[in-house]
């Protein structure tokens, strides 16, 4: 197996597993079930696959970006955006901290355009990896706002 390759597997196995271990660890709970959600709400079996498929298509856009500059201002941008992305389920469903939530996905949005304004220029395939990423968190903003305003 090449290097390249290996490194490869090593970022989806730690960016997906680790997205794993936090989900499974800070599960929504009956807390969450109790909260009055907004009626565009999707269905809870979304979430998990549209994480997974997600994480991937992180996991790959920093891979690429490490292997361009592995301590650029995108890398520090790739890994500030995991950051935040790991720490809201734990300052949401455990905390049960909606606009504490609220705080970290709008820098986490911010982090993701960042990401994609930065990249856009070096390595568009690392740009539009995190554009449905952006689509997402940026839904994901509004559904805790609306958490946040009807509760």
């Amino acid at each position: 197996m090449s290097t390249r390759l290996g490194l490869l597997l090593l970022f989806i196995g730690l960016v997906v597993g680790a997205g794993w271990v936090i989900g499974a660890t800070n599960l929504p709970g009956a807390w969450y079930a109790g909260l009055q959600k907004p009626p565009f709400y999707p269905p809870n079996r979304v979430f998990p696959i549209a994480w997974t498929v997600l994480y991937v298509m992180i996991a790959i856009a920093g891979w690429r970006t490490y292997l361009r500059n592995p301590t650029g201002v995108a890398m520090q941008l790739w890994f500030g955006q995991l950051a935040l992305n790991f720490l809201w389920s734990p300052i949401f469903f455990t905390l049960h901290s909606m606009l504490g939530g609220l705080a970290i996905i709008l820098a986490l949005l911010a982090a993701i355009v960042g990401f994609i304004g930065v990249q856009w220029r070096d390595d568009r395939l690392a740009s539009v990896l995190f554009v449905p990423y952006a689509v997402w968190v940026g839904f994901a903003s509004l559904l805790n706002y609306m958490l946040y305003r009807l509760n």
